[in-house]
């Protein structure tokens, strides 16, 4: 499953095919995908964007799940853990993850305009990080690589 932030897709697959992939690799685990858990994914999936923990709160509070950060918290780490959600370190926010599964190394092109968020496929260990890490002697065990710029939307907007 990918999905591209900055263009039109069908967007009721989009999250139909996130939620159940989440579903099977919770039940292959025996891992509790709660209603809480369930809902903060598809709030993630369904804004493509980065959304604050407090901004995931009060949708889930509109809906009945409570209020306390507590309960947003558990289900981002839960999420983020288990690789169905990315935490954009800039902006102290969260997104869901277009690869969900795969054992990957996202960059995150960020629109600074409209906040739409795109992850794109990154390999930090093989480019010039990777490079500049070996030529130190260090060795590279996680790396968030995040970008801000201008969406295709807010690009032929500005000109």
């Amino acid at each position: 499953m990918t999905t591209n932030a900055f263009h039109s897709h069908d967007h009721t697959a989009c999250i139909a095919d996130a939620i159940s992939v989440a579903e099977a690799y919770c039940a292959e685990r025996k891992l509790q995908f709660t209603p809480v858990r369930r809902r903060v994914l598809e709030i993630l999936l369904a804004k493509h964007r980065a959304l604050g923990a407090y901004d995931i709160l009060s949708d889930l509070d509109a809906e009945g799940f409570g209020s306390q950060p507590p309960v947003a918290y558990r289900a981002l780490d839960f999420l983020v853990t288990h690789g169905f959600a990315h935490k954009i370190e800039q902006l102290n926010a969260y997104t869901a993850c277009s690869h969900p599964g795969a054992d990957h190394a996202p960059a995150f092109l960020i629109c600074r305009i409209c906040g739409a968020v795109q992850e794109a496929k990154a390999q930090p260990v093989q480019g010039a990080l990777g490079r500049a890490a070996r030529e130190a002697g260090f060795t590279i065990e996680r790396a968030v690589i995040e970008a801000q710029g201008l969406c295709p939307d807010c690009t032929r907007a500005e000109a």
